[in-house]
């Protein structure tokens, strides 16, 4: 049975009544709209259905405005399609009666719309497979929970709300009863789903939980990304909770977003291994990880898209600062793990505010750019990497990453024109918005003493 066989039996059960036809934008969310079943089997199923391309032109707060590569405003706001990608369709246990399936946007005739999220990923998974390659990830996503509403925490302008630990709890079994109920149907309902869970675990910020699920082909690993967030806050609300998944919330330990990556051959062969080798890694996976140094700096704008990501990645936040790699050392942004089939790399970069599909779009063309230009590895780090002075450092800010993507030959040849300016205006926005703003910071720094 077809997914869409699946959708009419469902709906002649009785289980489903609406589908939720979803567009990731920017950001990594899904948006998009709710459609009767009859009539997305009859018209959106095959023909698609439309959407306003402002949906991929704005920052967080919806805001669009000149300098994107689709410019909503000069256009007088149209619509491009959006077609339903059928492997995607799936059932949401917390959302009653509702279906989901996750859309391509193109345009009236039928072209991507290259600066689409997922087109981006397409594209490098395209020149993956042109090598006879494909790539399987997992991402390991953490967030904060809270004991309040998100409108309570709104009202309270977000301030001084109560984690829903009392302290750290990182791979404690006990201090999380009062937050079980919730993480207990995130590891019901997420594999009912579709997705498959692997661990789940509490971690260091009071409050923070980490689950962790079956890595996947490339794609269906950032579809499963972005459905987890949109379902863990829906259940999350009906939990009288809210969660965040932002980078850095205060003082304390980050969210990150972890992502665990490797490649296989057209017959499913371990390609980064080889057992012969006194390391076991193959001279792909040699070239790969070094065009992941050598990227770092022009790829870091599409792991770390917000102001709120570099205040993570700062020296003693348990986060990368350094370009470097190692066996198993977590203090690096490139860390190799595994053995034989399970060899990988682990990417620490990328938060918890970091849009799956153009994270591992950089990962994969870092990748590439390596092994087509057969990069030299150099020697892994064997200590503390966040306390070597002598290590290259990543960005330390938003206006740095945009430094380097824009300055970028790498990023030009490999992503193109569109994207290139269209995630420049996206950093652009970003920070524009921050800099107006007026922060607690200076009002205490401020108020009273100049």
């Amino acid at each position: 049975m077809n997914a869409y066989e699946q959708l009419r039996a469902d709906h002649a059960a009785g289980r489903v009544d609406n589908v939720i036809v979803a567009l990731p934008d920017l950001q990594g969310r899904l948006q998009g709209s709710r459609l009767a079943v009859p009539h997305f089997l009859e018209e959106a199923a095959d023909h698609g259905f439309s959407a306003c391309t402002y949906l991929l032109a704005t920052d967080v707060e919806m805001n669009t405005g000149p300098g994107y590569a689709i410019d909503a405003w000069s256009t007088g706001f149209g619509d491009f399609l959006l077609r339903p990608d059928p492997a995607t369709y799936t059932t949401l246990p917390w959302d009653e009666g509702t279906a989901l399936v996750i859309a391509d946007a193109t345009w009236p005739d039928g072209t991507p719309v290259p600066v689409a999220p997922r087109h981006v990923l397409r594209r490098q998974l395209d020149r993956l497979a042109a090598h006879g390659l494909t790539a399987h990830a997992g991402t390991e996503l953490e967030f904060l929970a809270f004991d309040a509403t998100y409108q309570q925490a709104h009202d309270a302008n977000y301030h001084g709300l109560r984690p829903a630990t009392r302290h750290n709890v990182d791979y404690a079994l006990q201090g999380l009863t009062g937050l079980e109920p919730m993480l207990r149907r995130l590891r019901r309902e997420m594999p009912r789903a579709g997705l498959t869970l692997e661990t789940a675990r509490a971690e260091v910020h009071p409050g923070q939980y980490e689950i962790v699920f079956r890595y996947a082909e490339a794609m269906t690993t950032a579809d499963h990304h972005a459905l987890f967030k949109h379902g863990t806050k829906q259940i999350a609300a009906q939990e009288g909770r809210a969660v965040t998944f932002m980078p850095k919330y205060d003082d304390g330990e980050g969210n990150s977003c972890h992502i665990h990556l490797s490649l296989r051959g057209e017959d499913g062969s371990a390609v980064l291994a080889d057992p012969a080798a006194d390391d076991g890694m193959s001279g792909l996976m040699r070239h790969f990880i070094a065009g992941q140094l050598a990227c770092l700096p022009d790829f870091t704008l599409l792991m770390a898209p917000g102001v709120n990501s570099y205040k993570r990645l700062q020296p003693g936040a348990f986060a990368p600062t350094g370009i470097g790699w190692g066996r198993d050392n977590r203090t690096c942004p490139v860390r190799v793990i595994g053995s034989g089939h399970s060899l990988r790399i682990e990417h620490r970069v990328p938060g918890g505010d970091a849009n799956p599909y153009l994270a591992l779009a950089a990962v994969l063309a870092a990748g590439l750019h390596g092994i087509e230009n057969r990069l030299p590895l150099p020697d892994p780090h064997p200590a503390n990497a966040l306390a070597d002075p002598g290590v290259p450092r990543l960005p330390g800010t938003l206006t740095e990453a945009l430094h380097h993507w824009e300055a970028s030959d790498t990023v030009a040849k490999t992503f193109g024109d569109a994207v290139t300016t269209h995630y420049a205006q996206a950093a652009r926005t970003e920070l524009a918005a921050f800099e107006r703003s007026v922060t607690d910071w200076e009002r205490h720094r401020g108020f009273e003493r100049l």
